[in-house]
């Protein structure tokens, strides 16, 4: 008889209950310690409970593209917005289509608005622009020279925020672009440039023959006679020209103008842009790669080559062919015809220099004024900021959270209603074996807003009105498991078993009906998430997580904490008070074995 309740002892959690009740005891206590070691107490929350900035983008018609606006491009804009701001590091942010052309973004409080706003705003397409040159972003007098060269060596003169290299390889030997103010100024010539109108013509057909050299003048073999310009090249040099003398980018106010008016120009248009603070404007020529060609791009710590943050790129198909004939191009010419400018939303982002074609569809943009900070928003331009469409701000507000703290009161009030009848019923029906489910609801309480707490700072996630919802839920699915495991207890005593046999013979049933319903919620949650957006996620995403916590807490606190109480008198003698009295469960007497009943049974006798 030893050896069958030795091996009782050693299997499950009957012998050792203890354990698993340290092991959740010391989760608690861990996660409770991360909570105040990483500063953060409360739940961060969404829009709708703390507030924040909401957007509304109207889409623009786009020249040659009357069409443009359908539910397609709608819904792709939509995808990237959603993920350009969620690659800020915002989360819980809103982004959904309102009728035909307006796309609403709500972003929660606690968030850069400006920045935010900034990334949002630039909603025009990417493109890459040969540059053909560029001056101080002042305002200047218009020069008599009709054709001004470029200034500059391609060299940095003062600081190297933008500064960045492209190379196929990480050790590729491709420099960094222009990032600073040149010397001179635009009326002056330079060995190291060449005309406006050249340089437009450059960006189709460049060759080697024609970049003057500085000791001589150029041949007529070499480069075409100024007679020879088309008149419409020389117009169009002429127009640049005094648009790049014009453009003041010094303000806040004269940048928008500026953009504004870049980004309303053709991809085959050359255009006059300034850079983003306003230090430098350009002439760049028409775009040979789009920001569709980019498969995606992403900041990373070159650790080794030498150093730094750098941006990785890749392109598509199509994206890295055009590439490399761009970079092959824009290797043979003189500084800073060399460089291309990313521009987005007509504002130059980045202006990095090539020095050998590109090929592979790979690329990495580096430089010593290169930080993590400004490899993530290069990076994040690079990767979302091909939008199918234009769009425009049309309107900014502050969302209050006034309307949504009343919702999140009533909320509160019903789930404290509906947390109160569930205890009631419990205390009611179950009387003793009420404090074990009490005890489990806490446990399960206080995993879910420890690693809610947690998970703001870390994956960006806000507890919104239906995530508060889909926590109220899970209440009742969590004591929807202790009722299964009790009944099935219950069950075993109306059999005449007593309390401890019936604890370990209730619990394989119980488990296997626990996990199956357990799995439907998680399944329902997980898909709900999947095919939603917006604030239905918020609802999937707390039902799954207090699901798994509902598995956890059965198997690791409800389960052990039974088996203990199990050896207590309380509930082992059946006490009425218990919830375990088998006169009130009407159980079946135990089976008692007579005398008689085990003498040999005489109905086999040898003889038959």
């Amino acid at each position: 008889m030893a050896a069958p309740k030795k091996g009782r002892r050693s299997s499950g959690s009957q012998g050792r209950p203890g354990r698993a009740l340290v092991a959740i005891l010391v989760a608690i206590v861990a996660l409770t310690a991360g909570m105040f070691i990483s500063g953060h107490t409360k739940p961060r929350l969404g829009i709708d409970l703390a507030g924040g900035t909401s957007f509304t983008l109207e889409a623009k018609n786009q020249p040659g593209k009357p069409n443009a606006i359908n539910s397609d491009n709608m819904n792709t804009a939509v995808n990237i917005i959603e993920r350009r701001v969620n690659g800020l590091g915002v989360s819980e942010a809103e982004v959904q289509t309102q009728g035909d052309k307006h796309i609403i973004v709500n972003i929660p409080k606690g968030m850069d608005a400006k920045q935010a706003r900034t990334q949002v705003g630039t909603t025009a397409q990417l493109y890459f622009r040969p540059v053909v040159t560029y001056t101080d972003g002042k305002k200047t007098k218009p020069t008599t020279s009709p054709t001004p060269t470029a200034t500059g060596t391609g060299k940095n003169n003062n600081k190297g925020d933008d500064k960045g290299k492209a190379s196929s390889t990480p050790t590729a030997t491709a420099t960094s672009g222009a990032t600073g103010t040149p010397s001179g100024s635009s009326a002056s010539s330079s060995s190291q440039g060449r005309a406006v109108s050249e340089g437009l013509k450059a960006d189709k057909t460049p060759s080697a023959s024609e970049s003057p050299s500085a000791s001589s003048s150029p041949k007529a073999s070499e480069t075409p006679k100024a007679t020879e310009t088309p008149k419409g090249d020389s117009a169009k040099a002429d127009d640049l020209t005094k648009q790049l003398a014009d453009l003041e980018c010094t303000t806040p106010a004269d940048r928008a103008k500026a953009r504004e008016k870049a980004a309303g120009a053709k991809p085959g248009d050359s255009v006059v842009a300034c850079d983003r603070d306003g230090t430098r404007k350009f002439i760049l020529g028409p775009s040979q790669v789009e920001g569709t060609d980019v498969k995606d791009a992403a900041s990373v710590y070159d650790s080794q080559g030498g150093g730094g943050w750098i941006v990785e790129l890749n392109f598509t198909g199509k994206g890295g062919k055009k590439w490399a004939k761009v970079t092959g191009e824009l290797a043979k010419q003189q500084p800073p015809q060399n460089q291309f400018a990313i521009v987005l939303d007509g504002e130059v982002y980045s202006d990095p220099r090539v020095d050998e074609s590109i090929v592979g569809g790979r690329a990495q943009i580096s430089g010593p004024g290169f930080d993590q900070k400004n490899t993530s928003d290069l990076a994040n331009v690079l990767s979302y900021g091909a939008l199918p469409l234009s769009f425009d701000i049309a309107d900014e507000t502050t969302v209050s959270a006034a309307l949504g703290g009343e919702q999140l009161e009533a909320g509160l009030i019903a789930g404290a209603i509906g947390l109160a009848l569930v205890v009631v019923y419990l205390v009611v029906y179950y009387r003793g074996l009420a404090l074990i489910a009490l005890a489990s609801l806490a446990v399960s309480a206080v995993l879910s807003y420890t690693i809610m707490v947690l998970l703001g700072p870390g994956i960006g996630f806000a507890l919104n009105l239906p995530a508060v919802c889909g926590a109220i839920v899970a209440i009742g699915i969590t004591a929807d498991s202790f009722i299964v495991y009790f009944e099935r207890i219950r069950d075993e005593i109306r059999e005449g078993r007593t309390l401890r046999p019936a604890v370990e013979r209730g619990w394989p049933r119980a488990r296997r009906t626990i996990l199956v319903s357990d799995f439907v919620s998680f399944l329902a949650a997980a898909v709900l998430y999947i095919v939603t957006v917006g604030k239905v996620q918020g609802f999937a995403f707390t039902l799954g997580l207090t699901t798994l916590l509902d598995v956890v807490v059965v198997f690791l606190f409800t389960k052990p904490l039974m088996t203990i109480l199990a050896r207590r008198k309380f509930f082992a003698s059946g006490h009425p008070w218990s919830g375990l009295d088998p006169r009130r469960l009407g159980a079946k007497p135990p089976l008692r074995r007579s005398r008689r009943s085990t003498a040999p049974a005489p109905a086999d006798p040898k003889e038959a």
